[in-house]
C-alpha cells in the first residue's frame, strides 16, 4: 500500500472537522440539511460507491426495477447523513437525553444473554446506525467493548476515537482482538462485532447471502465456540415515524460449534434485517468482493449491466 502524506492527512482531518463541528454547533434542522448535503457530495465526489450500490442490488434483489435500485441507493446516502449527525453530537448526549434520539426494543433477549455468565457477543453490522448502537447503550445500560478497525488516516481515526469513547466504552482494535474480546467476555461484558464485511478466502467461508455466495470472516463464531458467549444480534434502526433510532436485540442465535454453520445463521438474520430496511444498509461496500477459486469478480460484469439499465 502506498504510504499516505502527511499533509493529506491534515488536509482531510480539517474538512473532516470542519463538517462534524458544523453539524455539532448548528440547530438540528440545519445540520440535518447539511449533512445531506455533505452525503451528496460524497455521492458525487466518489462515484464509484453509487455503481457498487447498484451493482450490490442488481445481484441481491434482482425484481427490484432500476427505479427502485435508485431509490434504495438514495436512502444509504441519507442514512449515512443520519449518522454523522448523530456521531457529531455525542459529546452532548447523556442519560437525561439520549431518549431523544434511541429507544430499546427486545431488551429482555439482552438481559436474558446475561444471566448466563459468560458475555454476551452482539452481532451487528453497518446497518442503520452502528456508532449511535454502541454509544447509547453504554448510557442506556453499561459501557460495552467494540471492536474496531482504525481509519486510514491517523488524526480523523483519533477524532472518530475520541467521540466513541464519550460514554464509556471501550474500543478492540481487529489487530489484537482475541485478547481484548476474551477478557472481557471473561468478566461477562458485552462485545460488539460488524459481520458483514467481505473477508478474505483465508479468514472466512462461503455462506448463501441474498442467494448468492458471500466470503464471511469466522472469527465471531470462533470466539463463540470457544467461550460459550451468548450471541445475539442487535442494530440501531432509523424509525421515520418516530423520527427516532429503536435499537432493536433480537432473539439469541443458538451456536453449534460448527464454523460454516453457524457463520450461515448469522448471515441469515442480517438478511432478514436487511430486506426490511434495505435503505439502511451500506450497500456501497463490495461485500461480494472475494469469490471461490477459479471464478471470476462478480462486478465486473454486474457493474456494467447496471449501468446499462
Amino acid at each position: 500500500m502506498r504510504q499516505r502524506s502527511g499533509l493529506r492527512d491534515r488536509i482531510e482531518y480539517g474538512l473532516a472537522a470542519l463538517a462534524l463541528n458544523s453539524l455539532a454547533y448548528t440547530p438540528l434542522p440545519v445540520a440535518n440539511g447539511l449533512a445531506r448535503g455533505y452525503a451528496r457530495l460524497l455521492d458525487l465526489a466518489l462515484p464509484r460507491l453509487r455503481r457498487v450500490a447498484l451493482a450490490n442490488l442488481a445481484m441481491a434483489l434482482p425484481d427490484v426495477d432500476a427505479r427502485e435500485r435508485d431509490r434504495i441507493t438514495d436512502g444509504v446516502f441519507r442514512s449515512i447523513a443520519r449518522l454523522l449527525v448523530t456521531l457529531a453530537r455525542f459529546p452532548r448526549l447523556n442519560r437525561a437525553n439520549i431518549g431523544q434520539w434511541i429507544r430499546y426494543e427486545g431488551y429482555e433477549h439482552f438481559e436474558e444473554a446475561r444471566r448466563h455468565g459468560k458475555g454476551v457477543l452482539f452481532a451487528t453490522a453497518h446497518l442503520g446506525n452502528w456508532e449511535l448502537s454502541a454509544f447509547a447503550h453504554a448510557l442506556l445500560t453499561a459501557p460495552m467493548n467494540v471492536v474496531v478497525r482504525p481509519l486510514d488516516n491517523p488524526l480523523i481515526d483519533r477524532l472518530v476515537e475520541q467521540r466513541r469513547t464519550f460514554s464509556g466504552n471501550r474500543l478492540i482494535e481487529k489487530k489484537d482482538f482475541a485478547r481484548g474480546i476474551l477478557k472481557a467476555l471473561a468478566a461477562n461484558e458485552a462485545v460488539g462485532i460488524l459481520i458483514d464485511q467481505n473477508a478474505s478466502l483465508d479468514s472466512g467461508v462461503f455462506v448463501d447471502f441474498f442467494g448468492i455466495p458471500a466470503c464471511a470472516g469466522t472469527g465471531f463464531v470462533k470466539l463463540a465456540a470457544h467461550t460459550g458467549a451468548a450471541v445475539i444480534s442487535g442494530f440501531a434502526l432509523w424509525s421515520e415515524a418516530e423520527r427516532k433510532y429503536v435499537l432493536r436485540f433480537l432473539p439469541p442465535v443458538a451456536m453449534t460449534g460448527d464454523l460454516h454453520e453457524d457463520t450461515a445463521r448469522l448471515h441469515a438474520v442480517l438478511e432478514s434485517v436487511v430486506r426490511q430496511y434495505p435503505d439502511q444498509w451500506l450497500w456501497i461496500h463490495r461485500r461480494w468482493k472475494t469469490r471461490p477459486p477459479g471464478q471470476a469478480s462478480l462486478y465486473e460484469s454486474a457493474q456494467l449491466s447496471a449501468r446499462q439499465v
